[in-house]
């Protein structure tokens, strides 16, 4: 082989390489992600992420995750790593393997490489956002006991989450959304929803209380708001339109 062609081809790979650098390094990762699955042989501790996790990279350096735990604080990007410094001071950072304009994949410690996918993250206002801070205060783990009306205002914030997160589907005109994930008390059905039963609840929902018991006192609060009172479900076809009024009912009902 002539110097000329080995020059040709180490010229080819060069290319190859720094294209595929600069494309990392060049697609905005500003943005909410979505997980939607894992490249490798799934171990017990994949099973924590789901299609409810999310990570929501902001622009103003905060962000918000759900993953293995909600997570929020601020965050930089150095080179392919992303470092994070969260509410409770706790640095971690996680390897960006590979990046696209609608794909990143994220090596995430314990983790196999997780692939997520972006979703429409612009919102009129951050009161119309679903994956804020604000409208996820209710996944803040209690460190102590939590009074009556602490617990009350915790469930009106899912609720809430939950009007939001069907306003955001019909909003951006997305075919399907995942309901079955998000840990809630909440069962909810293609046509109606329920309330759950202690014995149903998920286990990170329970997390999210200082004690058993005031995750029943939970349960026991809006399973007198289902028994008190009907909802009017809404005269149409669209399944978003009607959750998003039947959830603001279910938080007018709790108010009173």
């Amino acid at each position: 082989m002539t110097g000329k062609k080995i020059a040709a081809i180490l010229c080819c790979l060069f290319i190859v390489f720094t294209s595929t650098h600069c494309g990392i390094q060049q697609n905005s990762i500003e943005k909410l992600w979505f997980y939607t699955h894992s490249a490798g042989t799934l171990t017990d501790r994949d099973t924590l992420l789901n299609p409810a996790s999310f990570i929501s990279l902001n622009k103003d350096g905060t962000y918000v995750f759900d993953l293995e735990k909600f997570e929020y604080g601020t965050w930089r990007r150095e080179g392919n790593t992303l470092l994070f410094n969260n509410s409770r001071k706790h640095k971690s950072s996680i390897s960006i393997e590979s990046l696209s304009a609608k794909e990143i994949q994220l090596a995430i410690s314990d983790f196999t490489p997780a692939n997520f996918e972006s979703q429409p993250g612009k919102f009129k206002s951050p009161n119309e956002n679903p994956f804020s801070i604000e409208s996820n205060l209710w996944r803040v783990q209690a460190d102590k006991k939590e009074s009556d009306e602490q617990l009350r205002m915790r469930l009106l914030n899912h609720l809430h989450f939950w009007e939001l997160y069907f306003s955001w589907a019909l909003d951006n005109g997305l075919s399907t959304i995942d309901v079955r994930s998000t840990p809630t008390l909440v069962k909810i059905y293609g046509n109606g929803f329920a309330l759950k039963t202690f014995d149903q609840l998920p286990l990170k929902w329970k997390t999210y209380f200082f004690d058993e018991d005031d995750c029943r006192k939970a349960n026991d609060m809006l399973t007198k708001v289902f028994q008190a009172s009907d909802i009017a479900w809404a005269h149409t076809d669209n399944k978003y339109k009607m959750f998003i009024s039947a959830f603001q009912q279910l938080q007018q009902k709790m108010k009173r």
